[in-house]
């Protein structure tokens, strides 16, 4: 993805907060414009159309988190203390209210309503997750220190599904502690056992 301008980023940043807050349907380019302080041409000129920029936005979010765990796996050599690391950057995150949920699996949970060009990226950085986490329980499973009694593809999904529902139950009971109680606990369970 090609670097935005400063005032895309602020749009593209407005529009995460707006998302996360009140989903896809749950903002308008006024409602931007008044954040952002500037005019809804101006938001048209560097994002035609809603699409345009909640796609943009959905790229930027997998090419960060394809960076961020990139960099992840190179500091860290270890699989079980990367997934530990995963857990705490989103434990981070939604304590601080950084990014209290993340905005790929928000929208998720809107994809009968989603445009299809919106959709398709969604898809996308599941799909990239789901294959990072795989690859980081194969390493661990070949090297005994995750046990598990599925595949790593499987518990892949087990574990983006955990993290991702720990984030609502979080939300739900507005208790941010309430994502690292129930995410530590699936890490524990893949713990082998002396």
């Amino acid at each position: 993805m090609s670097k935005l301008s400063n005032t895309a980023e602020e749009i593209v940043a407005c529009a995460r907060g707006l998302i996360v807050a009140g989903g896809y349907n749950g903002f308008s380019y006024a409602d931007i414009a008044e954040v952002v302080g500037i005019r809804k041409a101006s938001i048209h000129h560097h994002f035609p159309n809603k699409v345009d920029l909640v796609k943009a936005l959905v790229v930027q979010h997998r090419s960060a988190t394809e960076e961020g765990l990139g960099h992840l796996r190179q500091a860290i050599a270890d699989p079980v203390e990367q997934l530990r690391a995963y857990i705490q950057h989103w434990s981070k995150c939604i304590e601080d209210l950084s990014a209290p949920f993340c905005v790929c699996a928000l929208l998720a949970g809107e994809l009968p309503i989603l445009p299809e060009d919106v959709a398709i990226e969604v898809r996308s950085y599941f799909r990239f997750l789901s294959d990072w986490l795989a690859s980081v329980l194969a390493e661990g499973m070949r090297l005994g220190t995750i046990q598990s009694a599925y595949t790593p593809q499987v518990e892949a999904e087990i574990f983006m599904a955990t993290v991702h529902g720990a984030m609502l139950s979080a939300r739900a009971y507005g208790d941010g502690s309430m994502f690292g109680t129930i995410a530590s606990a699936q890490l524990t369970r893949y713990l082998s056992r002396p």
